[in-house]
């Protein structure tokens, strides 16, 4: 054979090479899990397992969405650490701000929140008094200490114990399964569904430590971002010239 024979032969198998090498690229699926923390290559129950370790072991989180509870819809934008939280809840009738250091406890809203009352059936009550609404203009905008002793307690300082509301709002109910590759916020997510739906989505990040990124609770009880993942923030008390301190009891016109 001749150089340039040869040289032709040459070309000619190289060239091929090369198409086999682009058409096997092009054929091949690109791999949803590369350059993630390989959390969905795991089973739904493994990447479950790994989000809830992720969480037992953050110091913060930022809680927002929607939360449906006993017949309520709530929105809650808090921000949660093991010593407390700060934020705001707005349910149907009020908005109001909580903020917890340790076990002390204060509920700042607006005049509105402090005159509205319900009767037994559930019906908005008559016109407030004179004496309610001169107290209500006092306690707007301040910070109300809530007393340990008091029945709103309890269920106020629910909305600001990282551990409580982790706990109960990331269970998901039902046969586990994968679901889609997502995103949440820019951020890469695989779906783990419990119940074929019915019993709650969970977004699991693929970036970095698998936090989960959002829950679409069981029966449509809400839907919730959770954001922030360990990063600190400070919690300082009121000014003293801000707060009021009822004593055992908030004012009734609270209930």
């Amino acid at each position: 054979m001749s150089s340039g024979r040869a040289r032709k032969a040459v070309f000619s198998l190289a060239l091929c090479a090369g198409l086999v090498a682009l058409l096997a690229a092009c054929s091949t699926p690109e791999d949803p899990d590369a350059g993630t923390n390989g959390v969905g290559k795991l089973t739904a129950a493994g990447i479950e397992k790994k989000a809830q370790a992720a969480v037992d072991g953050a110091a913060a989180v930022r809680l927002s969405g929607a939360l449906v509870s006993q017949g309520e819809t709530y929105r809650l934008n808090m921000r949660l650490k093991e010593n407390g939280g700060t934020g705001s809840v707005t349910s149907k009738d009020d908005t109001f701000e909580l903020l917890r250091i340790e076990d002390e406890l204060f509920l700042k809203a607006d005049a509105g929140f402090w005159t509205h009352e319900s009767d037994t059936d559930g019906k908005e009550s008559a016109a407030p008094s004179t004496s309610d609404t001169e107290a209500a203009d006092k306690l707007q905008d301040k910070y109300v200490k809530v007393p340990r002793e008091d029945p709103s307690y309890k269920q106020l300082r629910g909305f600001t114990d990282i551990k409580v509301l982790l706990d109960g709002l990331l269970s998901l109910h039902g046969e586990l399964t994968k679901g889609d590759y997502s995103k949440v916020g820019g951020i890469r997510t695989i779906k783990v569904i419990a119940g074929k739906g019915a019993g709650g989505t969970l977004d699991v990040s693929l970036v970095g430590a698998p936090y989960p990124l959002q829950l679409m609770r069981a029966g449509g009880a809400g839907t919730l971002t959770l954001t922030d993942w360990g990063k600190e923030f400070t919690l300082e008390a009121p000014p003293k010239g801000q707060t009021v301190d009822y004593g055992s009891g908030l004012p009734e016109s609270s209930s």
